[in-house]
Formats: structure tokens, C-alpha cells, sequence
């Protein structure tokens, strides 16, 4: 693959790429090492396949993927896990994150996985931490992690240490580029301004767009309207998904469409299938959609009704999750640490 095709791949359907001119230069000599993170809170739900898909695509580029379960950062983001289910919560998302990139069709033997607590506790780490908050304002780290980190009236320190332990990873995970969401923006510049003073040099930062939620805004963990979690029952996805905010003739705040393009056509086409719609013949019979573009241009022209997307969407969500949940329900260890972890089932 030349290094123009593996840039598109590396870059398709992103929102924003910062350090363009630097990920040419990389590209013209080798090929890329970067690293996902994911904080150990809340359940995963079915938004991490936005990132997910994009792990393939950079896998497809033949760049050295890390992913980072941050453990550590899960702590200091208003004490969501205590350190006792530290452990256990990141036990769950190793095995959902691999669940689903298996799911995918990603090989995981072609990533590496880590644990923030494996090296944010070194000496070398913690002195460099030290450093940074000794240069970082209070306003500056506050206003890095607005957008990730939880907000209250009175603030803990642990939230001002959290944007500059994820700049600092940059350079303990020995890695060129950070992907991320939109949403960590203000925390990608910020490693970009104070790596350097450091002595270490900047990365390359990957974006991907949000997906909204199903009622609108970010899909989120806190809020169990807005999200699937991943081991959804059918018939609560298909209670959620009829919940759905999907207005007719709507394709810009529909966070059905939204999901669609992001995650379930690229994976169809990962498996050379389409976007099945099991219609009803009083209402037209089953319908087919081979790209995005086609359903969407279709709901725009009211063709396809609200009642029949939410259809679809079930149908097809249902079917990316289904060896998940049998993953899930075959192994008696993971179901025991969920419900110590979480205090359910």
C-alpha cells in the first residue's frame, strides 16, 4: 500500500486531524504508531464502535495500534471507580473491547493492549507529571478537560492531574499519533503545547466526529436513555431504538442515521452484506440499502419513514451485538466481575 492510500485510510470519516504535515513525513519513512484510550467508568456502550471502526481502518493502514485501558485516569474522573473496582472494571472492558474488535473482524493479536496503572505509577512518569503541573495553570487544565472530565461546582484535584496524565502518555506509550474523540480537543492541544516543554516532541492527533445519542446530544454512559449498552437485551435495544428522537424527513439530528453511517455500513461492508430492512408487505415489503448515502438520501425524501429506519436499526444492531452477548453468557468469570464491579446482575 502506498503512503496516499494508507493516509486515506488513516484519515477517512474523521472530523479533524491536527498535525497533518507531520503525519506525511512519518508516513514517507515508516508507518504509524498510535494509541487509543478508553477510561474504565461505565459500561461500554455501543458508541465505542465509532472508535472501534476506526481501529480497523488504521489495522487496514498497517499502522502498531496500542490501546489503553486507563485505569488510573478512571480514578481521578470524580472518583467514578474506587480503586477496589478498578481492577474489576478494567477486567470487563478488556473483555468487551476485544469482544467487539473480534466482532469486526479485527485480528487482536495485531494490537497491544495496556493498563494505564503499568506505567503511570514509574518514578520517571510521576516525576514528569510533577513537571507538567508545575507549568499547566489551574484555568488551562480545567478548561483541557471540560469536555471529558466530570464538572462540579467544587472541582477535585484529581480532575486538573487527568488531562495532563493523557498528554504525558504520548510519550510513555512510545507512540506518533493519539486518536481520540472531537470531544478531547482542547486536551490533545494541550499535550501539543506542553510535550515540548518537556523536552518531548508533539504528536499527530486523530479525531472522530461524535455520535449523537438517541435522544440527542452525547451519547453517554450517565445517561441510559442516550445509549445501548452492549449487552443490551433485544427487547430493551428495541424499546430504546422505538424511543429514539428520529424526526421525519430529518437527517441532521438523527442520532439513528448518525450511528449508521459511523459504524453499521462500514462493518456490513467488512462482511459484503447490506442494510436489510424486514418491512411488512402492507407497508411496502423488505427493503435493501447497499451505501449510507442511499438510506439517507431516502429518509430525507420521506421514502423511508421513521417506523421503518427504527426497524432496520434494530434488526441490524441486534445482529452486531448477538455473538457479543453469547461471549458474555458463556463466561461465568466475566458475569461474576460484572456484578461485583457494578453491583448488578
Amino acid at each position: 500500500m502506498d503512503m496516499a492510500s494508507k493516509k486515506e485510510l488513516i484519515t477517512r470519516n474523521l472530523q479533524e486531524v491536527v498535525g497533518s504535515e507531520q503525519l506525511d513525513e512519518i508516513l514517507k519513512e515508516r508507518d504509524l504508531k498510535v494509541y487509543w484510550g478508553t477510561a474504565t467508568t461505565g459500561k461500554p456502550h455501543v458508541a465505542y464502535f465509532v472508535p472501534i471502526m476506526k481501529i480497523a481502518d488504521l489495522l487496514d493502514a498497517g499502522c502498531e495500534v496500542k490501546v489503553l485501558f486507563a485505569d488510573l485516569h478512571a480514578y481521578l474522573d470524580n472518583m467514578k471507580s474506587s480503586w477496589e473496582q478498578l481492577k474489576l472494571r478494567t477486567e470487563y472492558y478488556e473483555f468487551i473491547i476485544k469482544q467487539m474488535l473480534i466482532r469486526i473482524g479485527v485480528p487482536i493479536d495485531k494490537l497491544v493492549f495496556v493498563r494505564g496503572t503499568e506505567f503511570q505509577l514509574s518514578d520517571t512518569y510521576t516525576l514528569d507529571m510533577y513537571k507538567m503541573s508545575a507549568l499547566v495553570s489551574v484555568n488551562d487544565a480545567k478548561r483541557a478537560g471540560a469536555e471529558v472530565v466530570k464538572q462540579t461546582d467544587n472541582p477535585k484535584l484529581s480532575g486538573l492531574l487527568y488531562p495532563l496524565l493523557q498528554a504525558l502518555d504520548e510519550e510513555y506509550l512510545e507512540v506518533d499519533a493519539q486518536f481520540g474523540g472531537a470531544d478531547q480537543r482542547k486536551i490533545f492541544i494541550l499535550a501539543r503545547e506542553q510535550l515540548g516543554k518537556l523536552g518531548y516532541p508533539k504528536r499527530v492527533h486523530l479525531m472522530n466526529p461524535m455520535v449523537p445519542g438517541l435522544a440527542g446530544g452525547k451519547m453517554s454512559s450517565s445517561d441510559p436513555n442516550s445509549k445501548i449498552d452492549i449487552l443490551e437485551t433485544e427487547k430493551k435495544l428495541g424499546k430504546k431504538i422505538n424511543k429514539a428522537f428520529a424526526q421525519e424527513g430529518n437527517v441532521e439530528d438523527n442520532g439513528l442515521l448518525a450511528f449508521a453511517k459511523a459504524v453499521i455500513f462500514p462493518f456490513l461492508k467488512r462482511e459484503n452484506k447490506v442494510f436489510d430492512i424486514a418491512r411488512d408487505e402492507k407497508w411496502g415489503g423488505p427493503v435493501s440499502y447497499a451505501t449510507y448515502e442511499n438510506i439517507e438520501k431516502a429518509y430525507a425524501a420521506k421514502d423511508l419513514s421513521p417506523v421503518d429506519l427504527k426497524l432496520g436499526m434494530v434488526q441490524q444492531i441486534n445482529y452486531l451485538l448477538a455473538p457479543i452477548r453469547e461471549a458474555y453468557e458463556n463466561d461465568k468469570r466475566i458475569q461474576d466481575i460484572v456484578a461485583e464491579a457494578y453491583g448488578e446482575e
